[in-house]
């Protein structure tokens, strides 16, 4: 971009930055007139709470009014009662922040605001209080107020000038979810399936995972939304659950199709039929209109399964035709409800009262969580912490406490990275681009400010123009660091008395205190992209493992499939950032998708096998994935195949295997069987051994 296209802002970018610089000037005007001590405390909030859309700006501002509140808290109790005692107050307040950084990654929905604001503003108020103690409940009082202005600023001003509105992102991202969902399913719909169509297949994958998980983090602001959007949240997390549960079907049945043709090579003319009659509904089904038809089409899946010619297939063939109506049935149950859910939203949007029924949803508790990275997370920002404060103490540097805050800062702010270390040294170099600009506030503009109205023409310049490249993505990461750098510089100096000896002092302090948070990270907590690849593969392995060991536990299989997708768009930019494979991780991750979804249909459906096969099968299930865990090896026993494949010809051979409940067994053993050993020989029918006999 050169120099006249950098300068050239659109309509949004303008409109952006003059809300956020509105709200900033109504803080620090409301602030000044209040007697504030610290009246860009209020500025400096409007910027970190600012956002394109005003309903997340509203939820954001309630986060970190709640955060500030109990950091504010935290910080009136350990330091007057530890203030004699340094090291213990040191340490007080790093354990403080450490334990509040641990919740914050548990939750990876913007809530974690709360509680990793609760953490580091404990450490901004309680360091540089540690001298005069007898004052922290009148700077915890004065920075709650002036950080409560400059939330309340923001909000007004992004909720009532232009707001932009979550609708066109939340609706948009809804929309491409079902889109994708759909074209999956309709190329698969069209067989025979080419190998020219492998590489849509495997976009439509990657984008339905996606599209879930962006949808699911976008959606906590949705109840702070100005428009009717609002009362539609639990409709539209009803809509991700849905999808997500549509997915290991969807996997599934592509995977059904292709053993159908390793089986028999190619779809024989029953299979391609009722493919065709799902794609025609599929293609004619309206969300405004009746899906009335959709009984007729169940019948037919239900007849294609049932079939009295597909006795005439092997006992191998029938399996997978049994387990094909199966996934289908499902497609078809999973996709009305998306479309009823959908026009749900629709007629919310209109005003239209919501159900008096309470949607039943997974919530955002089903994403993945790394505890152990959480872990080492905290202990990086407890060690940064003290060693600052260590330093600050054994030199007695006057702006030692700037190092300290600053390690607390940027040690929370990068947490969720696998490595943080570049991107604490990118902001770092921002930061020092900001102090040419922060010397000229802090040292000759703002010493000789009189009244309000010069204040707004002398910020106006630098903040317009830095707040137009925060509203550029391509722009943001270089924007921001100096645009905060420059507000803090005003939040922490007093603009009245300051000289250039504490002006340089604290820049080295705060410059200090970044360096010692990203030397810490990188020897702590640091990580390479396959490292944690892995660490997400063990994860899922662990799951199934569970699962197979908790048959009297209700397993959750939608709760699983939201994780599991969550954990697909994880694995995705890591697993390409290593050169598109990674050694201990499963080459087909939807594959542990599908095998979740069989697992809890075995726990289901176990009664309906012998009392020794369904049990053994899924305690050598349980052993597998645990001996995976260890040896992050995908190997599996031959022992476990010829398990699976008496189960499945037990099930074949059973009276009550056209029962809904034999059906659902059937399907669930040929997904293990394909899901654990794909490229294994078609199952040869087995000799029958005896109920008592040897598991």
């Amino acid at each position: 971009m050169n120099a006249i296209g950098l300068f050239r802002f659109n309509r949004a970018e303008l409109i952006f930055s003059i809300k956020c610089f509105v709200a900033a000037m109504l803080a620090m005007y409301v602030a000044s007139r209040m007697g504030q001590p610290r009246p860009f405390w209020a500025l400096m909030t409007t910027y970190v709470v600012a956002n394109p859309l005003a309903g997340a700006v509203r939820s954001k501002a309630l986060f970190r009014l709640l955060g500030t509140l109990l950091g504010s808290a935290a910080a009136l109790l350990l330091v007057p009662a530890l203030s004699n005692t340094p090291e213990m107050l040191t340490l007080a307040l790093a354990l403080w922040l450490g334990v509040c950084l641990y919740f914050s990654l548990q939750d990876r929905t913007p809530r974690s605001y709360v509680f990793m604001l609760a953490g580091y503003t404990a450490a901004l108020i309680g360091f540089p209080a540690v001298d005069a103690p007898q004052t922290m409940f009148d700077t915890a009082v004065a920075r709650v107020e002036e950080i409560g202005l400059g939330i309340l600023a923001a909000t007004v001003v992004h909720s009532i000038v232009l707001p932009a509105g979550l609708g066109a992102t939340v609706l948009g991202l809804l929309d491409r979810s079902l889109r994708d969902a759909r074209q999956w399913l309709l190329d698969l719909m069209q067989p025979p399936l080419r190998e020219a169509k492998s590489g849509a297949l495997a976009a439509d994958r990657g984008r339905v995972a996606a599209d879930i998980t962006q949808l699911r983090l976008l959606s906590t602001h949705i109840p702070f939304d100005t428009t009717h959007l609002r009362w539609t949240a639990g409709a539209v997390r009803a809509v991700q659950d849905r999808v997500a549960s549509l997915t290991p079907a969807l996997s599934a049945v592509e995977d059904r199709l292709q053993a159908l043709r390793q089986a028999e090579g190619s779809l024989a003319p029953d299979v391609t039929a009722v493919m065709a009659k799902v794609a025609q509904w599929l293609q004619t089904l309206d969300r405004d209109d009746d899906d009335g038809d959709a009984s007729a089409l169940r019948e037919a899946i239900r007849d294609f399964g049932e079939a009295p010619d597909t006795q005439q297939h092997s006992s191998w063939s029938r399996a997978l035709r049994l387990s094909l109506a199966e996934r289908l049935d499902e497609l078809v149950d999973g996709w009305r409800a998306c479309v009823a859910l959908r026009r749900e939203v629709d007629d919310g949007l209109r005003g239209v009262a919501p159900p008096s029924r309470r949607l039943r949803t997974v919530g955002d508790g089903a994403l993945h969580r790394d505890v152990g990275m959480a872990l080492l997370s905290s202990l990086a920002a407890v060690v940064a912490i003290c060693i600052c404060a260590a330093f600050w103490i054994l030199t007695g540097w006057p702006s030692g406490s700037a190092a300290v805050m600053m390690a607390a800062v940027f040690c929370s702010f990068f947490a969720t990275m696998d490595d943080p270390v570049p991107a604490i040294h990118g902001f770092l170099k921002y930061t020092l681009w900001s102090v040419p600009l922060s010397a000229l506030y802090v040292l000759l503009l703002l010493p000789a400010v009189h009244d309000f109205g010069m204040l707004v023409v002398v910020c106006a310049p630098v903040f317009l123009l830095l707040g137009c490249f925060v509203a550029r993505a391509t722009t943001m990461m270089a924007a921001m660091p100096i645009l905060f750098g420059v507000a803090s510089a005003l939040a922490l100096h007093d603009t009245a008395n300051a000289d250039l000896v504490s002006f340089t002092n604290s820049m080295i302090a705060q410059v200090v205190g970044i360096l010692v948070a990203g030397r810490t990270t990188r020897l702590i907590r640091s990580v390479g992209v396959d490292w944690s690849a892995r660490r997400i593969q063990r994860a899922t392995w662990r799951e199934l493992a569970e699962m197979a060991a908790a048959p009297r536990r209700e397993v959750k299989a939608d709760a699983y499939a939201v994780r599991m997708l969550d954990r697909i768009s994880l694995l995705a930019p890591r697993v390409a950032a290593a050169g598109g494979a990674v050694e201990g991780v499963s080459a087909d991750a939807l594959r542990d998708l599908r095998l979740g979804a069989d697992v809890v249909s075995m726990q289901r459906l176990r009664g309906f096998l012998p009392l020794h096969l369904g049990h053994g099968l899924m305690r050598d299930l349980e052993r597998l994935f645990r001996e995976r865990m260890v040896s992050n090896a995908v190997a599996n026993p031959s022992s476990l195949l010829k398990r699976i494949d008496d189960a499945l010809q037990a099930a074949l051979g059973a009276e009550g295997h056209a029962s809904p409940e034999g059906r659902s067994a059937i399907s669930a053993l040929v997904g293990l069987r394909r899901n654990l050993y794909p490229d294994a020989l078609p199952t040869r029918p087995a000799v029958a051994i005896p109920e008592g006999g040897a598991p």
